[in-house]
């Protein structure tokens, strides 16, 4: 009875049919009693009758109120990773570096830790870090993205691996600011702002389909997560680890991915190493490069071998600008459809995506009014003020940027009326109603920007 009860959402309908059945059941009862009883005319007893049926009615309507109808459980479908957090925040949060370690000749690692103690969100493998970094004689705070270089199975720290960035040989162009501070001025203990994981270059990891990761150089970090990710929780799909570096000095994490490779049979490392040391011998597959030659000669016939003949998969490329243009045309060449590779670029490079044709009314605004709305201020921009973040910082509006080539997405903002157009395609497209300001420009006469 309580259970059928339950499933009567409204209170006062409950508590009625609770009391008409309680009463129900006690008069039965009780004229049953009377009838066959010695004395079934005595009045008395057809007294203590209703009097039954009235406590039984009372009872029976506070029994009613009492029960308590059952919340809907929830159909939202668990997640196969750590995708799903309620412990993101929001804007900077203070960070504690908690361990620094050289993993090669150009590359540390920073191991943080909230300064608050609390939890911190997970994330999808792939996904970048931002910080920002307090620099002595930088007029403004630093502001940088770097990949999540480590999927730990405590989710309790996040671990950025950082190339020092030194002066390309040849080039009047200054030495990287932020990965020449953390390498020198970082230290066990320091303090570091950061904002919570993002970025749209990830790996799902609950996928069956094998994942071919490559890179080279430093564009090994978010594969490391990415392979992590898929050995702890998904061991059953096959990965294959292509990274190509000079030498063993500079081979990044290359002891941590080799016990990771011992545990786990379908995960398949490949190591191309250009210039060898004698030392290395025996710690690298091939001499060369990871290109186009190895995915067809090994690569490719080994996915074959273990999925029936199919050469189905998933490409995910990180690395220098020049690796990643090879590798993409090598993958068409091999006949990859392009929405089976996923790609991120390192070093200043970009990724294009598919070509898009430039619109035909790209720079045929005179000018425009800008409303920065947070700021409450409005300014008239034209074409020789550049791009909309340049426009914003030369009115004393800094927001947040990094890359300032349309990679990031660290100077993402909210459009909250007008249109942009773009310079140059973003690398990958911006949630809709936001814009990249570092390569963006009005295309309407008014415009509003939530800073």
């Amino acid at each position: 009875m309580l259970q059928s009860l339950s499933k009567i959402h409204n209170p006062l309908f409950r508590s009625l049919t609770a009391a008409s059945t309680a009463m129900s059941m006690v008069t039965i009862m009780a004229a049953l009693a009377i009838g066959f009883s010695e004395q079934p005319r005595n009045k008395s007893a057809h007294q203590k009758g209703v009097y039954a049926s009235l406590l039984a009615l009372f009872a029976g309507a506070g029994i009613g109120l009492a029960v308590r109808t059952p919340q809907k459980a929830s159909h939202k479908p668990r997640s196969t990773s750590k995708t799903a957090s309620s412990d993101s925040w929001q804007g900077w949060r203070d960070f504690q570096i908690v361990r620094k370690e050289q993993e090669s000749a150009e590359i540390t690692s920073f191991y943080f830790q909230p300064v608050d103690g609390g939890k911190i969100p997970s994330f999808e493998p792939g996904k970048y870090l931002t910080i920002k970094l307090d620099i002595p004689e930088q007029p403004r705070s630093v502001i940088r993205t770097y990949s999540l270089s480590d999927y730990p199975s405590s989710n309790d720290y996040y671990r950025l691996s950082i190339k020092r960035e030194v002066s390309p040989k040849g080039l009047d162009v200054p030495p990287g600011v932020a990965s020449n501070f953390m390498h020198d001025h970082i230290e066990v203990g320091s303090i570091i702002p950061c904002k919570p994981p993002s970025g749209k270059f990830y790996l799902n990891v609950a996928d069956a389909v094998p994942a071919v990761l490559i890179s080279n150089g430093v564009g090994i970090t978010p594969m490391i997560a990415m392979a992590k990710a898929c050995a702890r929780e998904n061991p059953q799909r096959h990965v294959w680890f292509i990274h190509g570096a000079r030498n063993g000095s500079y081979h990044a994490c290359r002891e941590e991915m080799a016990a990771l490779g011992q545990s786990h049979p379908n995960l398949h490392l490949h190591y191309c190493y250009s210039r060898p040391r004698p030392e290395d011998e025996g710690l690298y597959h091939s001499q060369g490069y990871a290109d186009q030659q190895l995915l067809a000669e090994k690569i490719i016939p080994e996915i074959k071998s273990i999925h029936n003949g199919s050469g189905n998969a998933e490409y995910f490329l990180c690395g220098s600008p020049a690796f990643m243009e090879s590798i993409r045309t090598g993958l068409k060449e091999l006949k990859v459809h392009e929405e089976q590779v996923f790609f991120e670029s390192f070093g200043g490079g970009k990724t294009k995506g598919k070509s898009e044709e430039k619109s035909s009314t790209l720079g045929a605004l005179e000018s425009a009014e800008v409303k920065f709305a947070d700021s409450d201020q409005t300014f008239t921009w034209t074409p020789a003020a550049g791009s909309l973040l340049e426009f914003a910082e030369a009115n004393g509006i800094n927001p947040d940027s990094s890359c300032r080539q349309g990679v990031c997405q660290t100077c993402a903002c909210q459009i909250m009326a007008g249109e942009v157009e773009y310079l140059e395609s973003p690398a990958s497209e911006p949630d809709e109603g936001v814009v990249l300001l570092c390569i963006s420009q009005p295309k309407t006469k008014q415009l509003v920007l939530e800073l």
